[in-house]
């Protein structure tokens, strides 16, 4: 039947399983385009999901996409029973249901969900992304990839030519289509990007071309495929968490007092974990004192085993027993009081990631020196494209997160390796990678009371760009 005589969702699938199980029967040599497409499709996805997920794909085809992101445990969808009864043979491992994705139900919910070159196939694409909505957690993940529609001619071309796999009427959305759809399906997109500009198998072009061309413009304006990765929008709820509030602190005797008086009390209930470095002053001896001295305080003492900040906040999260966790470094410059905000925007779900931005607002005089300031908007920069989300303020040290996501980021961190020895990175990059939702909150950024910075600038900015570099061949040209 000709697609402008369709009316009904029934004639559309029926067209379509009959088309997609012919393909599955087919066993006719693939062409290089689509070997090569799909195989960096696999590529993309395995980067963009955590090993030991919960994964659901729906129009999961022969099964291999879902098996190579090595779920912990993975569910497959699609309405051929012919690819259906293939994906059960090849991974037997997993799920795999046949099922309308206009109408399937399933009782349990999932930390990621695939449409992979699906909605430009579907005959209502809101109804399908409503479906996928009710088998989401508050943290799930729906990462979604579809044709550009530059490539609408060329793919219709070389399909009647016999180049390509017949394809049907597609949908061609545009990724502001999208992006739309998932708004009205209550998504909200963390990040979109596009992928693949070189489908021939010659191997240094290939990489070149789909590894680093792509990502810069005009080149990604010539892309094949669009990605958008998406979460549930937060239910606007105040969830009386739980908070610890990390300090590490060297050579800050003179703040100690001023900490316990100014940090508010948040949540349920909140903590003080003070994580001294090998000060050259007292401040170990003038913390011990000011937790005996505020006993309306929950406070801890802890002394780092290494040198650098990293080490002194990864002691005190592997300290720490709240929910929610935030870092404050002693010397005050952001201002304590400010807290509350950061608690506030993690708690009814602004971000997954509250990043403190200290370039915002206008500084007292010394709080920042010319260099490090244009430093710092520098990077901003560089980081922001690298992410892919807007990160005006890398290396302000007031940055908070739950728990959960911080023990994920722990997990992979193998990924990047021990490269940091701020812990900004440590945490940004992890939460980039885990596709995290990362929020910018500006802060006043005010002069030292006491002490002296513990920032080197020009060796510390010597590792900064070992940090862009590392960005860069993680988390952008991968």
């Amino acid at each position: 039947m000709p697609e402008s005589r369709i009316s009904t969702l029934s004639q559309y699938n029926e067209i379509r399983k009959t088309h997609w199980g012919k393909l599955a029967d087919s066993v006719k040599f693939e062409s290089f385009f689509s070997l090569e497409y799909h195989s960096r499709l696999k590529e993309l996805y395995r980067l963009l999901i955590p090993g030991g997920s919960k994964v659901l794909e729906i129009g999961c085809s022969k099964g291999d996409l879902l098996a190579l992101v090595a779920p912990q445990s993975g569910v497959g969808i699609d309405f051929s029973a012919e690819m259906i009864t293939q994906a059960r043979a090849r991974h037997a491992g997993l799920t795999f249901l046949v099922g309308d994705a206009h109408s399937f139900e399933l009782d349990e919910q999932f930390d990621v969900i695939i449409l992979s070159d699906l909605v430009n196939d579907l005959w209502d694409v809101q109804t399908v992304l409503d479906k996928v909505h009710k088998v989401c957690k508050p943290d799930s993940r729906l990462i979604l990839n579809f044709y550009s529609r530059v490539y609408q001619p060329v793919l219709n071309l070389a399909s009647s030519l016999g180049l390509a796999k017949k394809m049907l009427p597609q949908n061609w959305l545009t990724p502001a289509d999208a992006k739309n759809l998932l708004n009205l399906a209550g998504f909200e997109v963390i990040r979109s990007q596009q992928e693949i500009l070189f489908t021939l198998p010659i191997p240094l072009l290939r990489n070149l071309c789909n590894q680093f061309l792509v990502k810069i413009w005009p080149f990604s304006a010539l892309a094949w495929t669009n990605f958008l990765i998406a979460r549930p929008e937060p239910v606007q709820t105040h969830p009386n968490e739980s908070v610890s509030v990390i300090i590490p602190a060297r050579n800050e005797a003179g703040n100690i007092e001023a900490a316990f008086q100014r940090i508010p009390k948040m949540g349920s209930w909140t903590e003080l974990v003070f994580v001294e470095g090998h000060s050259s002053d007292n401040t170990y001896e003038v913390i011990q004192k000011a937790i005996s001295a505020h006993p309306e305080w929950n406070a801890r003492l802890f002394s780092q085993a290494g040198k650098e900040k990293a080490d002194a906040v990864r002691t005190g999260f592997s300290m720490a027993r709240g929910d929610i966790l935030m870092i404050l470094d002693a010397d005050l410059t952001v201002r304590p009081e400010d807290l509350p905000r950061f608690y506030d925007a993690l708690a009814i779900g602004k971000g997954d990631f509250i990043n403190g931005v200290r370039l915002v607002y206008p500084m007292q005089d010394q709080a920042m020196r010319f260099f490090n300031l244009l430093g710092n908007k520098f990077f901003s920069i560089a980081f922001s494209w690298l992410m892919g989300q807007p990160i005006k303020d890398t290396l302000c040290g007031t940055k908070v997160l739950r728990r959960t996501h911080y023990e994920k980021i722990v997990a992979n961190r193998s990924y990047f390796g021990d490269f940091d020895p701020f812990g900004d990175y440590d945490l940004l990059f992890g939460a980039s990678k885990l596709n995290l939702k990362i929020i910018d909150l500006p802060v006043r950024y005010q002069d030292r009371t006491y002490g002296s910075t513990n920032i080197h600038r020009w060796r510390h900015g010597l590792l900064l760009f070992r940090m862009l570099a590392i960005a860069a061949f993680r988390l952008k040209f991968i």
